[in-house]
């Protein structure tokens, strides 16, 4: 049995210039993969260890074991830039959608000695699984084996499971309709000082929260030629909304109010939409789009005569945005 490697390289982590290579955001590999009908996936045998280190630059990797000194040929695990240097090479490798692209791509790999592992790739399937979720036309899902997971998942007893219970649900909380409303009851047990106690408040939280990911919610790959439309709620601790195409959802969002936010007026609640407008930016920036919510009153909240100084901060952000106002019904609203 080969040993694994764990070295400690902090001290050598903090004198080295970091690479701003920026690493993707799962959600932004998820909106490249918007329109494709066919999905092909490569896997590097052993990937980091078939990158070369500069060299002059191996005594720097130094590890000091039982049997003596050793130094790394190759990019071991825990170096600050390893994974924008590993990024930066697949960013190279592939560049297209195309089979002319693909083939480019296995060209480049020939000539740098780059092995991919045969019984992990997949080429040209119409579903695919990709960093924890299933991926077809038009379409992003959970994967099934994590959904298998979260509905055996016990209930949790201290604060490290319970840590660890919703470090996976807060990787899938964009599928999960209102997931900071429905997560407060258990995050209020991680604030430092508080005593544990898992009273029915938490267990139904829990239960809430497995069934909001087991019940297997299906979310649209967004596409910027078609009209987007936010829906947004605000209760007296949380904020929550949904990015829709065609009714569909695209990505569901939410935050916990804090202690300021929640001594807002009910307009003021709904008219922090602005932050979910900002997480969805990208998508929403350059193109008209309608925000439906259930209060009435909060389209005239910026047109009145006088705002405060917050006010005045959020209508300078939302100007930018070319959108209208819409009131919707409660029932009908699906954030």
């Amino acid at each position: 049995m080969g040993a694994c490697e764990c070295v400690d390289y902090r001290a050598l982590n903090k004198v080295t210039v970091r690479n701003s290579y920026p690493i993707p955001l799962i959600a932004d590999l998820f909106d490249q993969l918007s329109g494709a009908k066919y999905f092909t996936k490569l896997d590097l045998r052993s990937g980091y260890y078939q990158v070369r280190i500069a060299e002059g630059d191996e005594p720097k990797t130094t590890c000091v074991t039982r049997y003596g000194a050793f130094e790394f040929l190759v990019m071991p695990f825990g170096l600050t830039n390893a994974p924008a240097t590993f990024c930066t090479l697949m960013n190279q490798l592939h560049s297209g959608r195309s089979q002319t692209a693909l083939a480019a791509g296995f060209q480049q790999a020939e000539r740098n000695q780059l092995f991919v592992k045969r019984e992990k790739c997949s080429f040209a399937q119409k579903r695919i699984k990709f960093l924890g979720h299933i991926i077809e036309e038009g379409r992003v899902r959970m994967d099934l084996d994590k959904v298998k997971a979260i509905q055996e998942w016990k209930t949790p007893t201290s604060v490290t499971e319970l840590r660890s219970f919703l470090g996976l649900a807060n990787y899938y909380r964009r599928f999960v309709e209102g997931y900071s409303r429905k997560a407060a009851p258990l995050t209020e047990l991680l604030k430092k000082g508080t005593v544990w106690h898992w009273g029915e408040p938490c267990q139904t939280a829990f239960e809430d929260m497995k069934l909001a990911m087991i019940n297997d919610p299906v979310l649209a790959l967004p596409d910027i030629s078609k009209p987007f439309e936010v829906q947004t709620d605000a209760s007296d601790y949380a904020l929550g909304g949904v990015l829709l195409q065609e009714n569909h959802p695209v990505a569901y969002e939410s935050h916990k109010l804090s202690q300021a936010e929640r001594r807002y007026t009910a307009q003021e609640k709904d008219a922090c939409c602005y932050s979910l407008l900002a997480v969805w930016r990208h998508y929403l920036l350059g193109s008209k789009f309608i925000v439906k919510t259930d209060n009435t009153g909060v389209s005239h909240f910026f047109t009145q005569p006088k705002l405060t100084p917050k006010q005045g901060r959020w209508h300078e952000f939302l100007a930018e945005f070319d959108f209208e106002f819409e009131h919707k019904a409660g029932k009908s609203n699906q954030s």
